[in-house]
């Protein structure tokens, strides 16, 4: 049964003519006969009859029009009652990899939010291949991914013909992330027998599709087995290693100053680490125009921008 035939069938009782109903709804008068028509079939009633001064309601018909006009009432108050909600709310899901100028982009993206209204905001630290499913079967509205540059073409085809939009937003290669303090942090580029007998920092519930840096550089011949590594789980438990643990270093995408002033850290290169990655936002095409994330990617270029001294 066809909602929409429904209201046809109230508007038709309410005026009493099968024409007068059909200039109300915008439609022509034939059309809207035979979605009557076709209603009375699906039911196997008789709905309206025809009188000497229009349409009126049969016994069967009075019966099923008074169930219809209770059904269609609640369907419209549970719609106004979500539009309200929705007009209240600022409503936001995203998903990122664990990248610390992406955290600090959307922590100005919050603060510029309107605090006079509601706000039911999802920020996820996840893998590319959860960020891009969530996306798809629609569980958040935009994701930021990251892969190697030479994996571009696997990663296009996982979200091609799925009604997704991908935007490139930041190529980078990996930083070493470490102490004010640490023993190497005086010189401008690191390599990897610098780090040989350092203490290396690893997220440890990392579900990326692709290599690690670390596993890169392995799987290249770069770095040998046997070394010394601490695995994390969460987000804070890398800066306070990292501050007062100052021997220890990990691989991060670029980080911006302030983050870096505010825990006593620097970032270096590393001249054999040179895989370039990609972050890219996806999102669903009805978002294309959205006020909300477009906000939301200005923060991450501004900041961006910001580490790259522009």
């Amino acid at each position: 049964m066809n909602v929409v035939h429904l209201r046809y069938a109230v508007e038709v009782e309410k005026t009493g003519s099968i024409s007068q109903a059909a200039e109300n709804l915008y439609m022509a008068q034939p059309n809207l006969s035979k979605a009557i028509k076709e209603l009375e079939n699906n039911l196997g009633i008789i709905i309206f009859k025809r009188t000497s001064k229009g349409v009126a309601a049969t016994k069967k018909g009075k019966e099923f029009l008074s169930y219809a006009r209770g059904l269609l009432d609640q369907l419209d108050q549970i719609e106004e009652m979500y539009q309200k909600e929705k007009k209240d709310k600022i409503s936001f899901g995203i998903c990122t990899p664990r990248a610390s100028y992406i955290t600090h982009a959307f922590t100005q993206f919050i603060s510029n939010i309107d605090e006079e209204r509601g706000i039911d905001i999802d920020f996820k630290e996840t893998g590319t291949i959860d960020a891009i499913n969530n996306v798809i079967d629609g569980e958040e509205e935009v994701a930021i991914i990251r892969y190697p540059i030479i994996h571009e073409d696997y990663f296009s085809g996982l979200i091609q013909n799925k009604g997704i939009e991908c935007e490139s937003i930041f190529e980078f290669e990996y930083m070493v992330l470490m102490s004010q303090q640490h023993p190497m942090a005086q010189k401008s580029v690191l390599s990897l027998n610098d780090l040989s007998d350092y203490i290396e920092i690893i997220h440890g519930d990392t579900t990326m599709p692709y290599l690690s840096v670390k596993e890169n550089l392995r799987e290249n011949g770069s770095l040998e087995e046997g070394r010394r590594e601490i695995y994390v789980y969460e987000r804070g438990s890398q800066f306070d290693i990292l501050c007062n643990v100052t021997t220890s270093y990990m691989w991060a995408s670029p980080v911006p100053q302030n983050l870096l002033e505010r825990n006593r850290l620097v970032q270096k290169g590393c001249k054999e680490a040179d895989r370039k990655y990609r972050d890219a936002v996806i999102y669903h095409k009805n978002m294309k125009d959205s006020r909300l994330l477009k906000a939301f990617l200005a923060e991450v270029q501004n900041t961006i921008r910001e580490m790259q001294g522009k």
